[in-house]
């Protein structure tokens, strides 16, 4: 009997080991991360900003999530990018059935300064990845049209 269940545990964890290797490839590369949390973060701690440096900008400091916790990470420097903005990691506050929870915005690159992701704001308005009404949602996953 023993014997039966380690094959059989052995078996699964093979097909669960192959089916994760094989689906590698399609997953998205630039999948987006939601985190929301119920209390507010602490105070940002003060940090003196270096003197600048060509090529480069500061990213300030942020709190983190980290196993149900705010944890503090210092800021650094980050490569600029020739023609975008930079927005940094911020904490919003929204209101989900009557309470109020913080979202995690991680740090981005805007090519414009909209607020849209670039990743969604195609030359095209057409298709599954253009954005027809401009409300920062993709085609693919927008059931409503705002421009009506």
């Amino acid at each position: 009997m023993l014997k039966h269940i380690a094959i059989t545990s052995l078996a699964a964890a093979a097909v669960f080991s192959t089916a994760t290797v094989a689906m590698a490839p399609v997953t998205p590369a630039a999948a987006q991360v939601s985190v929301t949390f119920g209390s507010p973060p602490p105070a940002p701690v003060y940090e003196a900003v270096p003197a600048p440096r060509a090529g480069y900008l500061w990213a300030p400091g942020h709190y983190r999530l980290i196993n149900d916790r705010y944890v503090w990470t210092p800021g650094h420097w980050e490569a600029a990018r020739v023609g975008y903005r930079y927005i940094p990691d911020t904490w919003e506050r929204v209101v989900v059935g009557g309470r109020e929870q913080w979202r995690y915005a991680p740090s981005r690159w805007d090519r414009n300064g909209d607020g849209i992701p670039d990743r969604y704001e195609r030359q095209s308005e057409r298709g599954p990845y253009g954005d027809r009404d401009h409300d920062g949602i993709p085609n693919a996953y927008d059931n409503y049209n705002n421009r009506r």
